[in-house]
C-alpha cells in the first residue's frame, strides 16, 4: 500500500511539472516512459484533451517512436476524431504489420462508428496472425456481434475468450448479460461448474460461478463461491469486491464494507469502491460517512456521476435540500439522459419551493422513463396541491397511457376527480381500482381527512366488497 501511494505521488508530481512547463512555455525534457505515465494519468481521469497535448509534446521530442502513434490514435478516438485516428493507425500498421494491438484499435474505432461488420472482418484477420491475445480478440468479436443483436454468436465468442483466459472479466460479465437476455443464464450454471470440475483449486473458476449466481439472485450461493475463490487466493481483489456487492444485495452493509475495505487494501482506492462504500454507509443510515465516501469517489473521478448522485441522496436523507439539489444538478450536467437524476432534482426543487423548476424536471424525467409511475404521481401531485385539479388529471392521464393497469393511478385519479367535482368519473376509476387491487384503496384516506368524505368512501367500498364477495 505504501509503495502504491508513493508511486501515485510521484506520478502526480510528474504531471504537475509537465503542466507548469506548458503554462510557462518552457522547454522541459521528459523521458518517453515519463510521457507515457503523464498520458495514462490523464486518460485514467477521462481528460483526453490534456492527454492529446501530452502525446503531441512527446511526438515532438521522439518523432521516430512507433509506440506513440497508436497511443495518439486511442486519444483521438476518445475525442471522437475517428477518421484522423484511423489515418494514424493505417500509418502504424504499415510500420508494424504484425502488431495485433493496432488491428484491435482499428476494430474498436469501426465499432464506435457503428461499422460492426468492418470491425468483425478486422478481428477475424487478427485471429489468423497470432496465437497470443486470443482471449482479447474473441472478446472483441463477441462485443461486435452483441452490438448487432446477434447474441448467440456473441455467446460463442465470449465462451471462447473465457476458455482461452478464465480470468477475462469483460468476457465473463458480457457472457452473463447475453445469456440473461436470451433466457439461458439458469441453464448455463452447468457450463460454469464445468470449470470447477476441471480444476476445483482454480480461484477464477469459483469467481465465475459467483458472478452468475449473483446475477440469478442466488446470493447465498454467490457468497459461497466467492469465499472458495478467496480461500484459494486471498489477494483476489475482484472476488472481494463482488462479494461486497452481493452483501449489498442482501442488505448486510457492515459485511459489505469489510469486503470493500479489503479490495482497497489489495489494489488501492478507486471511484467505484469508494462509491460502493458510500452506498453501504447510506444503507446503515450513517449519512455523514456516506457523503464522505461519495465525495472521495467524486474527487478521484469528477466525471463519475453515480458518486455525485449518492452524495445528493445522503444530503436528501438529512433534508439538506439545497445542497442535495446542487449535487443532483451536477449529475444531470454529466449525464442528462438518466431519468433518476431528473426525478431526484425535481423532488428537491419541490421541497425548496421551486414549483416551476420541479414541474420542468418531472417533465424531462417523463420523456426519459415514461414507465416510471413515481414520476407521474409526483408531478401530478404538485398541481393537486396547488388546487389545479384539472391539470393534475391531465398529467396523470398521460401516465395512464403508459401504464393503463396500474391500480395506484386509478385510485389517485379518483382522488383528483372527486376534488374536481367530477364524481361520476371518479366512481368509475375507483371501481376499476378496487377490481385490480382491492387492498390498495387505503391510499384514498391519506388524501381525505374530512370525516364525511371518509364515511362516503367507506360506504362505496363496503358495497363493492358485498357485491363482489357475496
Amino acid at each position: 500500500m505504501a509503495h502504491e501511494f508513493r508511486k501515485r505521488e510521484e506520478h502526480a508530481e510528474l504531471v504537475k511539472r509537465f503542466e507548469e512547463s506548458l503554462k510557462l512555455q518552457t522547454a522541459v525534457f521528459f523521458e518517453l516512459e515519463q510521457y507515457e505515465i503523464i498520458i495514462d494519468y490523464y486518460l485514467d481521469r477521462t481528460k483526453p484533451a490534456k492527454a492529446l497535448k501530452a502525446v503531441d509534446k512527446a511526438m515532438d521530442q521522439f518523432p521516430y517512436s512507433s509506440e506513440l502513434l497508436p497511443l495518439k490514435a486511442n486519444i483521438l478516438s476518445q475525442l471522437e476524431q475517428y477518421e484522423e485516428a484511423l489515418d494514424i493507425l493505417s500509418t502504424s500498421r504499415n510500420l508494424q504489420p504484425q502488431d495485433v494491438d493496432i488491428l484491435l484499435s482499428i476494430g474498436s474505432i469501426y465499432s464506435l462508428q457503428g461499422k460492426h461488420q468492418d470491425a468483425i472482418a478486422i478481428y477475424e484477420e487478427a485471429l489468423t496472425m497470432t496465437e497470443d491475445e486470443q482471449d482479447e480478440i474473441f472478446y472483441h468479436l463477441g462485443l461486435a456481434h452483441q452490438s448487432l443483436d446477434d447474441f448467440d454468436k456473441a455467446i460463442g465468442y465470449y465462451k471462447k475468450s473465457i476458455e482461452s483466459n478464465i480470468r477475462h472479466e469483460g468476457a465473463l460479465y458480457e457472457l452473463a448479460y447475453c445469456l440473461d437476455i436470451v433466457g439461458q443464464l439458469e441453464a448455463s450454471l452447468s457450463y460454469y461448474r464445468k470449470f470447477i470440475d476441471e480444476d476445483p483449486f482454480s480461484a477464477a473458476a469459483w469467481y465465475n460461478l459467483g458472478i452468475v449466481c449473483n446475477k440469478l439472485e442466488k446470493y447465498d450461493e454467490a457468497l459461497e463461491a466467492y469465499e472458495y475463490g478467496i480461500a484459494l487466493d486471498e489477494t483476489f481483489a475482484s472476488a472481494h469486491y463482488n462479494m461486497g456487492n452481493t452483501y449489498m444485495n442482501l442488505e448486510q452493509f457492515t459485511k459489505a464494507l469489510d469486503a470493500f475495505r479489503k479490495t482497497i487494501e489489495l489494489e488501492g482506492p478507486s471511484p467505484e469502491v469508494y462509491c460502493c462504500m458510500g452506498a453501504a454507509y447510506e444503507g446503515l443510515s450513517q449519512f455523514e460517512l456516506g457523503l464522505k465516501y461519495f465525495q472521495k469517489s467524486a474527487k478521484l473521478d469528477p466525471l463519475y456521476d453515480e458518486a455525485w448522485y449518492g452524495a445528493g441522496n445522503c444530503l436528501e436523507k438529512q433534508e439538506n435540500w439545497y445542497q442535495a439539489l446542487h449535487f443532483y444538478n451536477k449529475c444531470i450536467k454529466l449525464n442528462p439522459h438518466n431519468a433518476e437524476y431528473w426525478k431526484a432534482a425535481a423532488h428537491a426543487e419541490f421541497k425548496i419551493g421551486n414549483t416551476i423548476s420541479s414541474i420542468s424536471a418531472y417533465e424531462e424525467a417523463s420523456h426519459l422513463s415514461p414507465e416510471d409511475k413515481e414520476i407521474w404521481l409526483n408531478w401530478s401531485f404538485i398541481y393537486y396541491e396547488q388546487g389545479e385539479h384539472a391539470k393534475a388529471v391531465e398529467v396523470l392521464a398521460q401516465g395512464m397511457e403508459e401504464r393503463p393497469d396500474e391500480s395506484e393511478f386509478l385510485y389517485r385519479m379518483a382522488v383528483y376527480l372527486i376534488e374536481a367535482g367530477r364524481f361520476k368519473e371518479a366512481l368509475n376509476y375507483l371501481e376499476n381500482g378496487l377490481i385490480l387491487d382491492f387492498q390498495g384503496h387505503t391510499v384514498l384516506f391519506d388524501f381525505f381527512q374530512n370525516n364525511e368524505t371518509q364515511k362516503a368512501l367507506y360506504k362505496i367500498i363496503e358495497q363493492f366488497r358485498k357485491d363482489h364477495h357475496s
